[in-house]
């Protein structure tokens, strides 16, 4: 049987593959040195520092980004729309190239623009993006879930294998959101700003995604099990609510209330 290290041993057992292989490229191009020595001192620094802040540059592009959007809305703010093309500036975000030019000749867009941000409106309600869709508007995923098993276990995708059972947390926004170390956490989707949520995750359980999402990753990477791609997961399951997560087969059983 395969032998399943805790999260701590996953982690030594990763810092000394990391200090390895430095030693290994060090070693590569003919800069191996005692550790004693200044320049193996150096070295060791240098690996530690790489490994340490490796994660900074796409810190840096966020924070850069971010400050130059709002660099961009104060621009934008302080310019007025052309008169009676569009009603406000972010209106030309509903436009592509073919409209602006329309626009700029000095046709009325505000009509097209209000048929557009009402499509969005109604698309930002949505509860989760389905993955596959068929011509006619059928989602072949919530067909099959929908679909009873014997056992009303929910289907999913296979994310990162394991077993765990556990009280279920439903968190629907990662702000303020706590969980007590072996809750299973069940979400629309994730991204970075719930990573810390995993820390203490017993598994996870995701309405969203596939096995490259950044849930389904981040799961395997701290090895809790994962479901993903579960339909309506978020209001089937109840916070409290006791349920088994089967990473390996992509099912979700609920404990009969």
């Amino acid at each position: 049987m395969p032998v399943i290290l805790t999260r701590s041993a996953q982690f030594q057992a990763g810092e000394a593959k990391a200090e390895s292989m430095i030693h290994s490229l060090t070693a590569a191009h003919g800069r191996a040195q005692p550790p004693s020595s200044e320049a193996g001192q150096l070295d060791a620094a240098a690996g530690a520092s790489a490994r340490r802040f490796a994660g900074i540059p796409k810190f840096l592009l966020i924070v850069a980004l971010s400050s130059d959007a709002r660099a961009s809305e104060g621009g934008r703010s302080r310019s007025s729309p052309p008169t009676n093309v569009i009603d406000q500036v972010d209106d030309v975000f509903f436009l592509d190239l073919r409209d602006a030019r329309r626009g700029l000749a000095g046709e009325d867009l505000r009509t097209q623009v209000a048929e557009r941000r009402e499509a969005y409106e109604q698309e930002l309600k949505r509860r989760r993006i389905p993955r596959l869709l068929l011509s006619d508007g059928t989602e072949p995923e919530a067909v099959a879930s929908a679909a009873a098993r014997p056992d009303g276990a929910l289907t999913g995708s296979p994310a990162s294998t394991g077993t765990v059972t556990g009280k279920a947390r439903v968190v629907l926004d990662p702000v303020g959101a706590h969980l007590e170390p072996g809750e299973i956490l069940v979400a629309p989707s994730t991204d970075p700003g719930w990573t810390p949520l995993f820390l203490t995750a017993g598994g996870l359980v995701m309405e969203m995604g596939g096995s490259n999402s950044h849930g389904a990753v981040v799961a395997r990477e701290y090895g809790i099990p994962a479901v993903v791609g579960v339909p309506e997961a978020t209001h089937k399951i109840e916070t409290g609510q006791l349920i088994t997560v089967d990473g390996a087969a992509g099912l979700v059983s609920l404990a009969a209330a």
